[in-house]
């Protein structure tokens, strides 16, 4: 049956990568009906309905691929270098209008889904009403709101705080009836200062009532972990996806945990390990540094970094080497990383240089990535009854990584992105 005019669009493009890991289609062709993608495959096979008036959009030496899914972002974020402490200070107002700036700015570079993991009170909430409501637009929002921590914990200053197991459980609830996607919760210290940095936060039987409570509701919980304690009890407690995840010793030394590297993989478990954040300062203080002095703290920044950039490549290509899923989130907009522009393809470069293939890192940020937010049953591969999300790049990413920066169109919902409206 022949569709209403409009309704179809038929993309075809040099070649199309599913998002599966399965290798590129040469001359590949998307059939989008209203939102959705109705078949795909070789473009000799991909044809609309016999009468239907079609909108065609072809890119001859392009790639077509599904949306770019962003696991980790703080949308109220400015990326200014200002710490998370002086940031909350800021009104919701603000904020929120913040937020839909970096929203727009990454949906304009290709990322069409972003999983927001902590906001102060109902700043990101109001954002995705404003969307719904046509008044600005944004990637899809899985939404956390406010992020669980303990009294004083990172993310404190706008999260909500809970001791012990009833309160968290109810902290819990109260975010559910607030209408948040999924649980964030700061299982260990962070930047925040009144936070005790490399050591747990949450006590294992908390973090299992959360967990407990968020799957019962029909929720994901994801925790932020940057010792190896904390990721032990995140996983002991049920988590979905840890967030840093790299093992750390109380002392602030890095040990390689092999026995819990393979509790991560039985269980399941997702690991969001945030690679290029440290690097894009680094690289920004680089750029300062063809024009003016550097300051000796940022001198000692930057050989710090490259200092532990190998030992850290290793180890995370030892984690992916035995077998844990890792998928790609920037943790922007945070200290002086900006959402938009290249930022999160700089991200899923980063996890080419630990070791993954082209292919898998596209896997990381989209099929991976949808499976981590529990989106994938709506977007992250281009299959049909899926959300018709996709990006259009030159060149071709499987085999050059950085041809994800060269963005030519962006899909979302079956409708061509305008990437000049700056309203």
């Amino acid at each position: 049956m022949a569709g209403r005019d409009g309704d179809f669009k038929l993309i075809r493009a040099a070649r199309l990568i599913d998002g599966s890991g399965a290798p590129p289609i040469e001359r590949g062709a998307v059939l989008l009906e209203g939102g959705r993608i109705r078949a795909s495959g070789p473009e000799e096979t991909v044809a609309p309905p016999e009468g239907a008036r079609v909108k065609e959009f072809s890119y001859d030496s392009h790639t077509a691929l599904p949306g770019l899914i962003d696991s980790h972002v703080h949308l109220i974020g400015i990326g200014d270098g200002r710490a998370g402490d002086e940031l909350t200070t800021l009104p919701d107002e603000v904020l929120t209008l913040q937020a839909a700036r970096n929203a727009r700015a990454h949906l304009y570079s290709g990322v069409t889904t972003v999983r927001d993991c902590g906001a102060k009170n109902r700043t990101t909430l109001e954002l995705r009403q404003a969307v719904q409501m046509g008044i600005t637009v944004a990637p899809r929002l899985v939404l956390a709101g406010r992020p669980i921590a303990i009294i004083g914990g990172h993310l404190s200053y706008f999260g909500i705080q809970a001791t012990g197991p009833t309160e968290c459980v109810a902290a819990v609830r109260q975010l559910v009836k607030e209408n948040v996607d999924f649980i964030k919760i700061t299982a260990s210290g962070g930047s925040t200062r009144t936070s005790v940095r490399g050591r747990p936060s949450f006590d294992v039987d908390e973090l299992t009532a959360i967990v407990n409570e968020a799957h019962k509701l029909g929720r994901h919980a994801a925790a932020h972990c940057t010792d190896s304690q904390s990721i032990a009890n995140a996983v002991e407690a049920g988590i979905d996806t840890v967030i840093h995840g790299r093992y750390a010793e109380p002392d602030g030394s890095h040990k390689y945990r092999p026995e819990l590297t393979e509790r991560i993989v039985e269980r399941g478990v997702f690991v969001n390990p945030t690679l290029h954040q440290a690097r894009e300062r680094v690289w920004q203080l680089e750029r300062k540094a063809e024009s003016e002095m550097l300051s000796e703290d940022e001198q000692d920044l930057i050989d710090q970094f490259y200092q532990g950039w190998e030992s850290a490549a290793a180890f995370w290509g030892r984690m992916k080497d035995e077998g844990v899923k890792l998928v790609a989130g920037s943790d922007a907009s945070w200290q002086h990383y900006k959402l938009g522009g290249t930022s999160f393809q700089d991200e899923i470069t980063a996890h080419v240089d630990i070791g993954m293939t082209p292919m898998e890192a596209i896997v990381s940020a989209t099929s991976d990535a949808a499976r981590s937010c529990w989106i994938d049953d709506e977007v992250g591969s281009i299959e049909p009854g899926k959300k018709a999300d996709l990006l259009v790049v030159e060149g071709d990413p499987s085999h050059d990584i950085r041809a994800l920066t060269s963005v030519t169109d962006v899909f979302m919902d079956g409708e061509r992105v305008d990437r000049g409206n700056l309203v």
